[in-house]
């Protein structure tokens, strides 16, 4: 006899996927993007790949574009009710997670096909990179070594900017920021000119505000990606995303990094064990894994740094 009852609820606020069942709700095609874009939007030392965008991204790009559509239908409908013209607001993608987890990875290559989905929307990404205070601020308050921690970034002007865009401003100015000189560019910014969608990938991005009376950015967000993985497997990509810029960037005598360009092999992998214990490791502790209960969806990678699971929160 068949049983038509409901599967018993695990009190969880997450529907949980694994991969196979996660790509089959995709049709299989090509792969939307090229191996020259996927080689361009991959981050040192990621293993994304064809299979990895269709089966992954592929599905989440669609859900996401769905979401989207539900939120303009819904702007819609309250325009009917209120009686008031409603100013079309972009939907906001925050993207969280761990130094090294491929967060960056996830951003660009979700740009690239939300931006392909039907109607062409205009679709933009920022990092919070830019709203770090400057070198010259972090050593005067004494933050260096507490770079990417909260209390490093500008929260301030952060809000002040997402603010704008979700209040649909004509222009909003973010600042650029260069991972060769570890720091703002000076007098240089980037300009978010009313996108249908905006990205906004850091690592703090999902916190709560700091105080309960305030606005955080992620109260702005429609939709919150953590990517995720275990810290022992963070730990090694770390590692050897560190050896992979130190034969590459920090080669470059403009480096920030440029000290670390003559170390051995050895010596550069107990520096990069020294900087994730003392400074990423914490940080993801403290500050970014309790962010992760706060996102509409996780995709947990295993040690080959490939998605294995997705936890989708319940509507």
């Amino acid at each position: 006899m068949k049983n038509n009852s409901p599967p018993p609820d695990s009190g969880s606020p997450f529907l949980e996927f694994d991969r196979q069942k996660w790509s089959s709700l995709s049709p299989k095609v090509v792969s939307p993007l090229s191996a020259e874009e996927i080689n361009a939007v991959r981050s040192a030392g990621d293993m994304l790949d064809e299979s990895e965008v269709v089966e992954i991204y592929q599905p989440l790009a669609q859900l996401i574009s769905m979401y989207a559509e539900g939120s303009r239908h819904l702007r819609t409908l309250s325009q009917k009710f209120l009686g008031e013209s409603l100013q079309h607001t972009p939907y906001i993608i925050g993207i969280g997670g761990s130094v090294a987890v491929g967060k960056s990875t996830s951003a660009r290559v979700l740009r690239k096909l939300l931006s392909r989905i039907p109607g062409s929307p205009k679709v933009d990404l920022v990092a919070t990179d830019g709203f770090l205070f400057p070198l010259r601020e972090l050593e005067a308050r004494g933050l260096l070594e507490r770079k990417g921690f909260p209390e490093s970034y500008d929260t301030r002007a952060l809000l002040g900017f997402v603010s704008r865009v979700k209040s649909g401003s004509a222009v909003a100015k973010a600042p650029k920021y260069s991972h060769l000189k570890y720091d703002r560019v000076v007098g240089s910014s980037i300009e978010i000119r009313q996108p249908d969608i905006l990205l906004v990938e850091g690592l703090n991005v999902l916190a709560p505000p700091s105080d309960k009376s305030k606005l955080a950015i992620s109260d702005l967000f429609d939709f919150g990606i953590y990517v995720d993985a275990r810290t022992s497997d963070i730990a090694l990509w770390y590692e050897d995303r560190f050896i992979h810029l130190q034969r590459s960037s920090f080669q470059d005598p403009g480096s920030y990094f440029h000290r670390y360009a003559k170390l051995s092999e050895t010596q550069a992998k107990a520096e990069a064990r020294q900087i994730w214990t003392q400074i990423n490791e914490p940080n993801l502790v403290q500050n970014i894994l309790p962010t992760r209960s706060r996102a509409t969806l996780v995709l947990k990678k295993d040690s080959n740094h490939r998605v294995q699971k997705i936890l989708l929160r319940k509507i």
